[in-house]
């Protein structure tokens, strides 16, 4: 095993928070294996490179021997946990909290090692609890802390409501680690209140308070918003590997050293001459992507995948060459207006087709399609491109 030192080098690397050093370095020095502890709420069903950057870390631990815990918040997402909110966050049932659980290890395993990794559930914990119990975890924090979290203070100021529900998702996340006596507790940076909350409780029940440390958020492939479904900007784990590639290939040039350093395992002296020669012109940022997007999609589909990816990349995009395997549908003959055909096809509400059109993402044989009153007829064969990657072979019959 690597010396503490050297452990807490390689741990800090490209963290933002971290309560505090001296801390952890006090722990490592014991020689026994952390309990790191990392929380995902399943509020919804897919993880994304979002998820990727504090798993990433936790792997990194895991690598160094120590003990990984991954808690799926099972319960907590039914709370739904209010960073970053300026609304009361829905709550969501039963059902689909474990519907959407389900996927969530199973990705999880696509970074960290699944013979190492130990996965509970805090239903475990928090559903057994009784109402006197809730009271006495709630008697242990108070409202004038709470209210010092940004989110919560903007939002008392504006009079907007708050839940006392809202209260309690920090709680219920601090008491996960009562439950599990974690050493360290990993997350975004928009967890950090959330932890802190953690040591304090962990204190409360006569435990050693966890050290914090929190990850830096990646925004989504438009570069200006965090990573997110909500937001359409993520690429997600299960992404097809052409489908990933290319969404890599979409984001801003901005974005590809910041990509490089916490989605992979480039050295820093690398990543330093990367940053120079893209901001001093001295490279085709484009280059560079195409590392990155090929680095990318072999860690969650293997090289022949990324191989792959790139090829077609290369034809359809840059040689603007039309795949020749696509999926293929047969639709009567006639003349179609575009929103309703499309509909039809399954290819999104009508909604989301019309924004598609106004945004220039929809072809015809090579033709845009600017307005969605316009009509397509269907004759033969027609080749339909939604985006810059989903191609769609149309049959007339």
């Amino acid at each position: 095993m690597l010396s503490p030192e050297r452990q807490l080098e390689i741990l800090k690397r490209n963290v933002v928070d971290l309560v505090n050093e001296e801390e952890l370095l006090e722990r490592l020095k014991t020689g026994r294996p952390l309990r790191v502890k990392l929380g995902v709420d399943p509020s919804r069903p897919d993880l994304h490179l979002g998820h990727a950057v504090v798993l990433r870390k936790l792997k990194e631990f895991q690598d160094l021997g120590h003990h990984v815990i991954l808690i799926i918040g099972d319960f907590t997402a039914m709370i739904g946990d209010p960073s970053g909110r300026n609304t009361t966050r829905p709550m969501l049932s039963r059902e689909e909290v474990q519907e959407n659980a389900k996927t969530y290890a199973q990705q999880a395993f696509m970074i960290l090692d699944r013979e190492k990794t130990e996965i509970r559930y805090n239903n475990e914990w928090l559903g057994a609890m009784t109402f006197a119990d809730v009271v006495k975890l709630a008697g242990k924090y108070t409202v004038a802390r709470m209210l010092e979290r940004e989110d919560f203070a903007k939002r008392y100021a504006e009079g907007s409501p708050i839940s006392i529900a809202e209260f309690l998702y920090p709680l219920a996340q601090a008491y996960d680690s009562v439950a599990i006596q974690a050493d360290v507790e990993l997350g975004g940076t928009d967890q950090l209140f959330n932890l802190l909350v953690g040591r304090k409780i962990q204190e409360e029940y006569g435990l050693k308070p966890q050290i914090v440390m929190t990850m830096p958020i990646i925004e989504g492939t438009d570069g200006k918003l965090k990573m997110s479904k909500s937001y359409n900007n993520y690429i997600g784990f299960t992404d097809e590997p052409k489908d990933m590639y290319g969404k890599v290939m979409s984001i801003p040039d901005e974005l590809i050293v910041k990509y490089a350093r916490l989605l992979t395992d480039t050295p820093e002296e690398v990543l330093t001459k990367m940053e120079r020669e893209i901001s001093e012109k001295l490279v085709n940022p484009r280059d560079y992507k195409m590392w990155l997007a090929r680095e990318i999609v072999k860690q969650f589909h293997g090289e022949e995948k990324a191989k792959e990816a790139e090829e077609y990349f290369v034809t359809v995009f840059q040689k603007k060459e039309i795949p020749d395997e696509m999926p293929q549908v047969q639709v009567p003959k006639g003349s179609y207006n575009v929103v309703d055909l499309l509909e039809k096809l399954n290819i999104g509400s009508r909604s989301e087709i019309k924004r598609l059109i106004m945004q220039g993402g929809v072809y015809w044989d090579s033709n845009r399609i600017d307005n969605f009153k316009s009509s397509v007829e269907i004759v033969g064969e027609h080749i339909l491109r939604i985006g810059k990657r989903v191609f769609i072979r149309v049959l007339g019959i």
